[in-house]
């Protein structure tokens, strides 16, 4: 782990084995091609080392180094500078005490977390949080800010939330109190990089990323295969609200997520506020989309300049899904999905709605949150019989379908429900008979 004095981490470890780096370049590095950074072999023996053993079947391990090797469109040059280890035996920590975190916080820029292992409910605070010290507890398990900034994992490390401690089917809902998120990055300026980490069962949420700027997530694996188990108390699946990819409030034009692939119970990616993000070549399987919502009732209700492309979405919930909140204000603009690949899809291939409340559709789509300027483009692939290929429900004449794009978009196997049409789609046209 590489620090900085300005950047602040606080984390509580529940695992036993844990090597995380955390890397923070100097303001004005020289560039970097982001898909020279992504180690696919030292993530695929993250995986293998750390993965519930038979979780990951070979066509998995297929798809993970597909998606890790793929090529990033455009491949940004990042400013990442790469800064050897010191040769300072206390910039190593491997046992928890609060006089070396301070130590190596104050005097080293290159910090390694080797198989630390803490006491239990322990919170290790470097700078800016304080955190409740309880297992049964709503905190954050890792929490990063600053000024550029890199985390990264290295070749057979894992985070390891330990989440089936808490987990029972109600997420962040109610039950037992628990962690929010995994991983929250918040106010960091200049730059900030996330590559390479494995990621293993969060209690809730996995990353919640705000009020940062020039953002790069890429290489990146998050693993909640174990929240799929059925409790036997109340036969709910054990994991639940463990969003992959939560942003909000995250507006620079060189914001992209590429290159990650998530298997979880809810949101592949969820984008409540921003703008210029754009997220690629990601492969989901087990979550409820790529999503834009819902937005409304918090302190920032603008999406703008989001694209979504050259993706897979597998046995989730929906596809392509853009909502809101009913009764709140706010404006979704200029969102294109592009060449995205869905295959049994449980409820919606393409969702649009105006209507939630407390979490769930009414039924009753309000105005207050413009969804204009949408574009979905080069979207296939099947639902199951009973979902929907395409489920559009907006408060007309306020949002008007008509004025978006729907091109080469062909989704079959279910049913179709479209209460305002963009001008020459046929929402019907791909019904089962």
């Amino acid at each position: 782990m590489v620090n900085r004095r300005s950047f602040a981490l606080a984390f509580a470890l529940f695992a036993s084995s844990v090597a995380p780096l955390v890397a923070a370049a100097p303001v004005g590095a020289s560039g970097t091609l982001l898909s020279d950074l992504i180690d696919p072999k030292g993530v695929i023996q993250s995986v293998d080392t750390y993965s519930t053993p038979g979780a990951w079947s070979g066509q998995d391990h297929a798809v993970l180094e597909q998606t890790l090797r793929a090529k990033i469109p455009g491949d940004p040059s990042v400013p990442y500078a790469v800064t050897q280890p010191s040769s300072d035996a206390r910039c190593t920590l491997s046992t928890y005490s609060a006089q070396a975190v301070k130590y190596a916080v104050a005097n080293c820029t290159y910090i390694v977390v080797d198989n630390l292992t803490t006491k239990p409910n322990t919170v290790i605070e470097f700078q800016g949080r304080t955190f409740w010290e309880f297992a049964e507890a709503n905190y954050n398990l890792l929490q990063v800010g600053g000024v550029n900034l890199t985390v990264q994992g290295t070749p057979g490390s894992v985070l390891d939330g330990n989440g089936a401690a808490w987990w029972d089917g109600i997420g962040s809902n109610g039950g037992i109190a628990k962690p929010d998120h995994m991983i929250v990055a918040s106010g960091i300026s200049g730059y900030a990089l996330f590559l390479n980490l494995y990621v293993k069962n969060a209690p809730t949420h996995v990353f919640s990323i705000s009020n940062t700027n020039n953002l790069y997530m890429a290489g990146n694996v998050i693993d909640m295969k174990d929240g799929h188990k059925i409790l036997d108390n109340n036969h709910l699946e054990a994991g639940h609200n463990t969003d992959g990819y939560d942003l909000s409030t995250t507006t620079n034009i060189q914001s992209l997520l590429t290159n990650n692939v998530v298997f979880n119970e809810d949101d592949c990616v969820a984008i409540t506020s921003g703008q210029f993000i754009t997220v690629g070549n990601f492969f989901c399987d087990g979550s409820h989309g790529l999503s834009i919502g819902s937005v409304g009732g918090k302190s920032n209700n603008t999406v703008a300049d989001i694209l979504f492309r050259d993706s897979t979405v597998q046995n989730a919930q929906n596809g392509a899904r853009i909502k809101t909140n009913s009764g709140t204000t706010g404006s979704i603009t200029r969102v294109t999905y592009d060449n995205i690949q869905v295959s049994n899809i449980s409820i919606y291939g393409i969702d649009i709605q105006q209507d939630y409340l407390n979490g769930g559709p009414t039924g009753i789509p309000t105005p207050g949150v413009n969804i204009t300027d949408i574009t979905m483009r080069n979207i296939y692939g099947t639902v199951q019989p009973g979902a929907y290929n395409y489920y559009i429900l907006v408060a007309t004449p306020s949002t008007n379908a008509a004025s978006w794009t729907f091109e080469n978009v062909h989704i079959t196997g279910g049913n179709a429900s479209c209460d305002s049409i963009p001008a020459g789609f046929d929402c019907k046209s791909s019904l089962s008979s």
